[in-house]
C-alpha cells in the first residue's frame, strides 16, 4: 500500500493504538512494521491468529511479555568464544522467565481448545529451566554474585571477611591509643585507593609511621596507611583480585552453558516477539469489540454495523455499507458534517486493517475483499510550497490515481472536483467516475453536486447513498442510507433558523425547473423510505408478537397434554386399586359364606356379615365421589393466602402451592408439580393439614426437589459478560436444575462477539448425555447470539 493512502486514512493512528497494547520493546517494533498485505492465505492466517489470541484473552486474561530482551549481539559473541557479562546473563534469564510464563499460560487453555493457530508457537518455546535456575542462583543482581556460586569464591570471601575484621581491630586499637589519637585530625578510619588509612595532622606525620596515600585540599591532613596494617591491606588487595578472577570463571561457565542453547534462546526471542505482536492485536480487538471479517476475491464489501475505531465508541453511530455486488460505484451525498467523510474513511480503513490481520469494529459476518492497492483523495490538499490551489492539488492526486488504478483497486474520493466552477466540476466528476465505472473499479465518492445524483439514478451499476439529516433538530443522524440520494435541505434549514419566507420563496423561483424536479423527486423518495421504514418496523413487531403467541400456545398445549397424561395415568392406577380391593372383598365374602354354610351357622350371623360388607361399600363410594362433590359445592373460599400455602384446585382435582398472590379479579398462579396454571381463588380450597408431621415424608425427597426447581428455574440463562470458565460453571448447574424440573428445552444467551463463548457452550453441551440436541437461534430468537438446548 502507498504511504500517502496509509496517512490519509489514518492507518498510522491505528498502529499507534496497537503499539500501546504491546508489552515489550521488540513487540512494539514488530507492531510498527505492520503493513496491509495482498496475500489472501497470509491475511486469513493473521486474522485467525488475532482471533485465537482474543479467545485466549477472554478465557485466561491478558499475558505480559515484558522482560523479552534482544540478546542477539550477546549470542553472536558467544559464537566466537566470548563471555557474557552479568547484565547480559540477567537479560538471558529474563527472556527465559518470559518463555516459562508463556508456556504456563498456554497450558491453562482447555485441551479441546488448544489446537489453534497459536498452539505451535507456544509449543516451540524452550524455557531451559536448568540454565535459568543456574543464572538466578549464581547472580543475585547486577552488582552481586552469590557466595555459593562456587566453593572457591565462598572461601575467598570468607578470607576477605576475616582480614577486614583484623584490619578494623588493628585500626580501632590505634584510635583508642591516646598517643596516636592526639596526632589525628579526626578519630575515624577512611579508605584511600582501596586501602584503610588514618587522617593524620601534617605536622605529626613522623609520629604515625606508615605510607602516605593522599592529603586534603588544604594540605593540613595526610591520609596515612599505618605500617601495622600494610601487609593486611596487601593481602586484602590480593584476595579482591582472586575474587574477581573467580567471578570471571563463574561468568565464563554460565556463558558456556548459554552457548550450548544459543539456537533455542534466539528462537525463544523471535517467538515471544511474535506472540507479543499477536496478543497486542487481540487486545486491540477486545478494546473496540472487533470481529474477524470474511474475505473474498470478488471485490465485494459488506460492512454490518461498522464503527470507525478512532471515534468515541459511546458516540459513534454504526453504519451498514455494501459495495461490489449490485453496483461497483457508490455516490454519497448529504449536508456538511453529516458523516460522509467518516463513512468513506471507514470503508478504506477497514480494508487496510483487515488486510493487515486486524479485527474490525463491526458485527460478525462482515465481508471485505483483498485489494492490491487502495487510493484515497480526502481532505485539504492545498500546497503552499508548490503554489497549487486546493483544486489543483486534488487534481494532481486524481491524475495519479487514474494512471495506476485497476480492477484490483479500491478508490475513494471525498468531494470530487470541488473548489472550482460547479457546472464544470460536476461534468468533470461524472467523466472521472464514468471511466472508473467502465473499468469495473470499486469506487466510493462523496459530493454536493446534484448532477451526480442524476448520474447515479440513470446509470446501471451506480448507486446513490445519503447521510440522513433531521430538519426538526437541524442536526445529522449519521445514518448512511444506501439507495436514497441526499438532499441539501438548505431552504428548510434557513427557514428554521429564521430567514424570511419571502427570501426563501424568491430563491425557489430562481431554481431551474430541472433542479426543482430533482429536489421534489428526492423528497418523495425520502418520504417513501420513511413510510416503508415505519411499515417494516410495525411488521417486525407484529411478527415478533405472533411468534410469542405461537410459542405460548405451544407451551400451553404441551402442559395440557402432560397434565392429561398424568390424570389418565392416575385414574388407571386408582381403578386398578379399586378392582384389587373389590376382588379381595369378594374373595373374603365368598370364604365367609362357605364357612357359615359348612358350620351350619345361623342366618342371623350371615345377615350381620352382609351388613358389614354394605357399610364398607358405602364408605368407599363416599370417599370416591360424594364427599368431593359436597366439598366442591359448599367449600369455603380461602382468604389471606400466602406464598407457599398448600391448596387444592377443585376443577382439576390437583394439589399445589400458591406461586403468586391474587390480583383484583382473584386470579393467581398455582404450581402443581411441573404445571404452573392461572386459576381463580373461587376454585381453590386451602389445605390446613398440609404441613402436618404425619405427612413429612411426602414433602421431602425427589418430588419436592422437582417441584422446587420447576417453580424457580427460568427458561433462559444469560452468560454475556462472563469469562468462559465462569460461564461453563453457571451453565452446568443451570442445566442440571432445568433437567430436574422436566423442562423440555432451555435458551442459552451467550452473545456473538468473537464466538469463543459460543464455542465453549457447544463443546460443553456435546458432553452432556441428557442433552438430546442443540441449535443456534433462528431469526427472532436471537440469531447466532443464542443457543437452544433440547433435553432427551
Amino acid at each position: 500500500m502507498n504511504t500517502k493512502t496509509l496517512r490519509t486514512l489514518e492507518y498510522n493512528k491505528i498502529i499507534d493504538l496497537l503499539c500501546e497494547h504491546a508489552t515489550c520493546a521488540s513487540g512494539r517494533e514488530r507492531c510498527r512494521k505492520l503493513k496491509p498485505s495482498a496475500d489472501l492465505s497470509g491475511i486469513r492466517l493473521a486474522q485467525q491468529q488475532t482471533g485465537d489470541a482474543l479467545t485466549r484473552i477472554y478465557q485466561k486474561g491478558s499475558i505480559s511479555f515484558s522482560g523479552t530482551h534482544n540478546i542477539g549481539a550477546s549470542l553472536k559473541r558467544l559464537e566466537i568464544g566470548g563471555v557474557m557479562g552479568i547484565e547480559e546473563l540477567l537479560k538471558t534469564a529474563s527472556l527465559l522467565e518470559v518463555a516459562k510464563r508463556a508456556k504456563a499460560y498456554s497450558r491453562g487453555v482447555r485441551e479441546e481448545e488448544q489446537a489453534d493457530s497459536l498452539h505451535g508457537l507456544f509449543a516451540d518455546l524452550e524455557p531451559l529451566t536448568p540454565l535459568l535456575d543456574e543464572i538466578r542462583r549464581f547472580i543475585l543482581s547486577e552488582d552481586e554474585i552469590a557466595d555459593d556460586a562456587s566453593s572457591n569464591l565462598k572461601n575467598i570471601r570468607r578470607s576477605i571477611k576475616n582480614i577486614n575484621e583484623k584490619i578494623r581491630s588493628q585500626m580501632n586499637a590505634m584510635l583508642n591509643n591516646t598517643d596516636t589519637r592526639n596526632h589525628l585530625q579526626d578519630t575515624v578510619v577512611t579508605m584511600r585507593n582501596g586501602r584503610y588509612c588514618l587522617p593524620v595532622k601534617a605536622e605529626a606525620k613522623g609520629q604515625v609511621p606508615g605510607m602516605i596515600h593522599d592529603q586534603s585540599s588544604t594540605g593540613s591532613t595526610l591520609f596515612i596507611e599505618p605500617m601495622a596494617v600494610v601487609k593486611l591491606n596487601n593481602d586484602l588487595k590480593e584476595l579482591y583480585l582472586k575474587e574477581q578472577d573467580e567471578i570471571e570463571a563463574i561468568l565464563a561457565n554460565l556463558s558456556s552453558q548459554a552457548a550450548e542453547h544459543a539456537c533455542e534462546l534466539q528462537n525463544n526471542y523471535e517467538i515471544l516477539t511474535e506472540l507479543d505482536f499477536i496478543f497486542a492485536k487481540g487486545s486491540l480487538a477486545k478494546k473496540y469489540n472487533g470481529t474477524a471479517p470474511l474475505f473474498n476475491t470478488e471485490q465485494r464489501i459488506r460492512i454490518r454495523k461498522g464503527r470507525h475505531p478512532l471515534l468515541d465508541s459511546h458516540m459513534v453511530v454504526p453504519i451498514d455499507i455494501h459495495l461490489g455486488d449490485e453496483f461497483d460505484l457508490l455516490i454519497v451525498t448529504g449536508p456538511n458534517t453529516g458523516g460522509k467523510t467518516v463513512s468513506l474513511k471507514t470503508v478504506g480503513l477497514f480494508t487496510l486493517m483487515g488486510q493487515a490481520g486486524l479485527h474490525i469494529p463491526a458485527n460478525d459476518r462482515s465481508e471485505l475483499s483483498v485489494f492490491e492497492e487502495v487510493y484515497a483523495d480526502i481532505g485539504d490538499e492545498q500546497s503552499i510550497e508548490q503554489s497549487l490551489s486546493t483544486f489543483s492539488s486534488h487534481m494532481t492526486n486524481i491524475v495519479s490515481i487514474l494512471e495506476n488504478a485497476n480492477q484490483n483497486s479500491l478508490v475513494l474520493f471525498d468531494e470530487l472536483c470541488a473548489g472550482t466552477d460547479p457546472t464544470e466540476g460536476a461534468a468533470l466528476a461524472i467523466s472521472i467516475l464514468s471511466k472508473l465505472h467502465n473499468y469495473g473499479i470499486r469506487t466510493m465518492a462523496t459530493t454536493h453536486y446534484s448532477e451526480l445524483k442524476v448520474f447515479a439514478l440513470s446509470t446501471s451499476g451506480v448507486e446513490n447513498a445519503s447521510c440522513e439529516f433531521s430538519v426538526e433538530t437541524l442536526s445529522p443522524t449519521y445514518r448512511l442510507l444506501i439507495g436514497i440520494p441526499g438532499k441539501s435541505n438548505a431552504f428548510a434549514i434557513s427557514g428554521k433558523l429564521g430567514l424570511p419566507q419571502e427570501i426563501i420563496d424568491d430563491a425557489k423561483q430562481r431554481m431551474s425547473e430541472q433542479d426543482e424536479s430533482l429536489e421534489d423527486l428526492i423528497s418523495d423518495l425520502e418520504a417513501s423510505r420513511t413510510s416503508l421504514e415505519k411499515e417494516r418496523v410495525a411488521a417486525e413487531a407484529y411478527r415478533r408478537e405472533t411468534e410469542t403467541i405461537k410459542r405460548k400456545l405451544q407451551e400451553k398445549q404441551e402442559r395440557l397434554d402432560s397434565q392429561r397424561d398424568k390424570i389418565i395415568r392416575q385414574a388407571n392406577e386408582d381403578a386398578h386399586a379399586i378392582l384389587r380391593e373389590a376382588k379381595e372383598v369378594a374373595d373374603q365374602t365368598i370364604k365367609n359364606f362357605h364357612k357359615y354354610g359348612q358350620a351350619n351357622n345361623h342366618v342371623k350371623e350371615m345377615e350381620q356379615e352382609r351388613g358389614k360388607l354394605r357399610e364398607k361399600m358405602n364408605g368407599l363410594e363416599k370417599n370416591m365421589g360424594l364427599k368431593q362433590k359436597e366439598q366442591a359445592k359448599n367449600h369455603r373460599v380461602p382468604k389471606n393466602l400466602r406464598l407457599g400455602d398448600s391448596v387444592k384446585v377443585l376443577s382439576m382435582n390437583l394439589k399445589g402451592t400458591v406461586h403468586t398472590l391474587p390480583n383484583e379479579k382473584g386470579d393467581l398462579y398455582v404450581q402443581m408439580g411441573i404445571l404452573r396454571s392461572l386459576v381463580n381463588i373461587q376454585d381453590l380450597v386451602l389445605l390446613e393439614d398440609a404441613p402436618a408431621l404425619g405427612n413429612k415424608k411426602k414433602s421431602t425427597g425427589a418430588g419436592k426437589i422437582k417441584m422446587s426447581k420447576s417453580s424457580s428455574i427460568s427458561a433462559e440463562i444469560n452468560l454475556i459478560g462472563k469469562t468462559t470458565d465462569e460461564a461453563i460453571a453457571l451453565l452446568d448447574k443451570y442445566l442440571d436444575d432445568a433437567y430436574l424440573a422436566h423442562m423440555p428445552s432451555v435458551r442459552i444467551v451467550h452473545g456473538k462477539g468473537t464466538g469463543a463463548l459460543r464455542k465453549a457452550v457447544h463443546s460443553h453441551l456435546k458432553r452432556l448425555k441428557y442433552v438430546e440436541s442443540f441449535r443456534l437461534g433462528e431469526f427472532g430468537e436471537g440469531d447466532s447470539g443464542v443457543t437452544i438446548a433440547i433435553f432427551s
